[in-house]
């Protein structure tokens, strides 16, 4: 920061950031304001605000849990239960006129093993009729509701980025192995970081708007707006306001989807807030993947007098699958802001306690930003792709007018400070009065046991090229599959996937036809039973079967034996289970020295063994990477062998190979093994039961021939469609 810029603890003077209909929905009065640090603070203010409540609890979140414990100890002293759906349950049978409203998001099943087992049917969310439950979907494929927020008496309101569910609960002090950070199964997991803005006044009763909207939408039916005021103070006593009669915005992240228009106030938020900076800009965010927020912090930084700009996101914990994706897009737009900070005004980092047992990390969650202590943003949205435009988000910010509301901004960047330094927050302010630099002051108090650590932004050189670019991973908008598939499938391919479908399809029925010959006709007569299942078990018995059923696969890697019929008897011979497994482990066998082949042989002479497809199959497979691979895996556009050829022949990466086929062969393996299955217990035990369970699986297996038919056919519609418009 130059000389001439006032020092972190001063105000500077700016133009007004907030812009009702442009990056928020609308401002409102807040008769008081706090600032809620972490899980322990705001579960406990809630639990003392809800207790208050006399006419409506409103609760919305990206995830619920009935068995979350709003309190540590096991028997509160206020008497209530202390897991959120029995407290619930306990408040509405205390007072008859007080209605519970929760409402969270249907979510995708790749979350089902981290969230509560079917909810619906849970007790606690169906045993009392003023206590309604209900889990919302609307919203594009492949988007969430992402809201946390949480509405009393339309007086009182919670907006941040925790959910009311377990793993959220911790104090400020994230002290390594804390015995009470555990779920409802006594499960302990890492430390906790999250903020919420807690609001009351005119304010409250807007956000309560916002959710009798959400539950419009969903198809439920709303809770009504409450008339007149609610009697009685339900500020929670062990809060202090940090700030009194504030005007607040409430900003959106809404798609487009039924009839609701696309919102996205949240972006423009962040772009203008960033825009205005003067001195400084404070971020906390999980996430770090928005292409356009990066870009505008990179602007700011290329500007001879920019601000400083200072992030804190974690350094990772949220598993393989986030480590894999979210963590690789982040440090390749933190390798650009990095390259950009040729004045050495940036500092990204993640809060680290070294008393920390191996694996133990802070998980940072919180949303936040602070603007030269004069601007606060809190709420929901991640600095994502998709917060920014495919899920729903609530964010609340305010600008201060007074010098009270500047100190109050100030006071909580001081306070999360100190927190992640371990230090106090008036040695803070001391440092601030002593430097010119809040990236200076935050550099001179590193190295404590809580410290703050450079985030890093290095990536493994295999695994960046496995990650796609985060219009895939981190979109900001619905993708449409049949565009993207139509760039995957061109014309001549979905003919022949057409054709190979039709192949599939009329070799299954046909066996499973030839079953039910067996048992209606004479056929078991001149086919003996006995015969097969001794030939079976002779099989099966074998030492070397394993490798039998390897060569049989390798004969399929070139094209010698119809790798579905070799599936179809490995189910018939080893059974369901050591099927699916022994076919697997042969399909990418198979695949592998196939690619082998494809790079060893000349390429003419694959050009001969492809025939004319070699081309046409090349351009995809090198253009699309792991896409592609996984797209003629998925939709067989052309023989197994050609495929395996054709990639080596092209140079393909391995890896991309590898989890393409690995991925893509799956889910046609387990439509084969269970129609195998069914064909077996048929010959097996030829009773109605079997019979009946192979006709439902065969119906199955026709009627999602016929949806891939019909994907393939409107195709060629948008193809053709595309073509006319040109």
């Amino acid at each position: 920061m130059t000389s001439e810029k006032n020092k972190p603890g001063q105000t500077s003077k700016a133009r007004d950031i907030l812009d009702p209909g442009r990056n928020c929905l609308k401002t409102a009065r807040a008769s008081r304001v706090a600032f809620l640090i972490d899980g322990a603070d705001y579960f406990s203010a809630f639990r003392a605000a809800a207790m208050q409540a006399q006419r409506s609890i409103y609760i919305v979140g990206w995830d619920i849990h009935s068995s979350t414990r709003l309190a540590p100890e096991d028997e509160p002293e206020d008497g209530l239960p202390a897991a959120l759906g029995d407290f619930l349950n306990a408040l509405v049978k205390q007072s008859k006129e007080l209605e519970v409203h929760v409402l969270a998001w249907d979510f995708a099943m790749i979350y089902a093993l981290d969230r509560e087992f079917l909810p619906l049917y849970r007790p606690a969310w169906s045993s009392h009729r003023r206590v309604h439950f209900k889990l919302d979907a609307n919203h594009p494929t492949g988007g969430s509701h992402h809201q946390k927020i949480v509405v009393i008496d339309d007086t009182l309101a919670f907006v941040g980025g925790l959910d009311l569910t377990t793993k959220r609960w911790d104090t400020s002090e994230h002290r390594p192995g804390d015995p009470r950070r555990v779920t409802p199964q006594n499960e302990s997991y890492n430390p906790f970081h999250d903020l919420e803005m807690l609001v009351e006044g005119d304010v409250a009763r807007e956000i309560g708007s916002v959710v009798r909207k959400r539950w419009r939408d969903s198809g439920a039916r709303p809770p009504q707006a409450l008339p007149g005021e609610t009697n009685g103070d339900l500020w929670p006593e062990s809060i202090e306001a940090a700030a009194r009669d504030v005007e607040v915005a409430i900003a959106l992240t809404q798609p487009a989807f039924n009839n609701n228009l696309a919102l996205q106030q949240i972006k423009q938020l962040y772009l203008d807030a960033i825009a205005n900076a003067q001195r400084f800009i404070y971020i906390e965010n999980q996430y770090l993947t928005s292409a356009e927020i990066v870009n505008a912090l990179v602007d700011r930084l290329s500007q001879a007098d920019g601000p400083e700009i200072i992030i804190l996101s974690r350094s990772g914990g949220g598993g393989w699958l986030e480590e894999m994706t979210m963590s690789v897009l982040r440090a390749r737009l933190l390798k650009k802001l990095r390259a950009a900070d040729n004045q050495q005004r940036l500092g990204a980092f993640y809060p680290h306690h070294k008393g920390f047992s191996e694996g133990e990390k802070i998980d940072l969650h919180s949303k936040l930003m602070i603007i030269d202590d004069r601007f606060v943003q809190i709420g929901s949205a991640n600095l994502a792709n998709r917060s920014m435009g495919y899920d729903s988000e609530c964010d609340l910010a305010f600008e201060a007018q007074t010098e009270a509301q500047t100190e109050a901004i100030r006071a909580l960047r001081r306070r999360l400070l100190s927190e992640h330094l371990g230090t106090e927050a008036q040695r803070l302010a001391e440092q601030e009065q002593q430097k010119n630099s809040l990236l200076a002051v935050i550099e001179s108090l590193r190295g404590g046991e809580r410290t703050l650590e450079r985030l890093p932004d290095e990536i493994d050189e295999d695994v960046d090229d496995l990650v796609p670019e985060a219009d895939l991973l981190d979109p900001e908008q619905p993708i449409d599959p049949n565009r993207l598939a139509g760039e995957m499938l061109p014309p001549d391919h979905r003919r022949f996937a057409e054709s190979r479908l039709s192949l599939v399809t009329a070799l299954i029925v046909g066996i499973s036809v030839l079953v039910m010959l067996w048992h209606w006709t004479p056929l078991d007569q001149w086919l003996h039973l006995e015969n097969l299942r001794e030939v079976a078990e002779t099989i099966r018995s074998n030492d070397l079967a394993p490798l039998l059923v390897a060569g049989g696969f390798l004969l399929a890697a070139f094209g010698l034996l119809p790798v579905m019929l070799l599936v179809v008897a490995t189910v018939a011979i080893f059974g369901p289970w050591l099927g699916l497994a022994y076919s697997w482990v042969g399909l990418l066998l198979g695949a592998l020295i196939g690619l082998a082949l494809g790079r060893l042989l000349p390429r003419d002479l694959t050009r001969r063994l492809a025939g004319k497809r070699l081309n046409r199959v090349s351009r995809r497979l090198t253009q699309g990477g792991l896409r592609a691979i996984l797209a003629v895996r998925l939709v067989p556009i052309a023989p197994f062998p050609v495929v395996n050829l054709v990639a080596g022949a092209s140079r393909v990466r391995v890896r991309h190979f590898f989890l393409g086929t690995l991925i893509g062969t799956l889910p046609g393996l387990i439509a084969l093994i269970l129609v195998a299955d069914r064909i077996r217990a048929v010959i097996h035990q030829r009773d109605l039961v079997n019979f009946s369970l192979l006709g439902a699986t065969l119906l199955l297996v026709v009627i999602g021939a016929l949806v891939i038919f019909r994907w393939l056919k409107r195709l060629d519609f948008l193809e053709k469609g595309r073509r006319d418009e040109g």
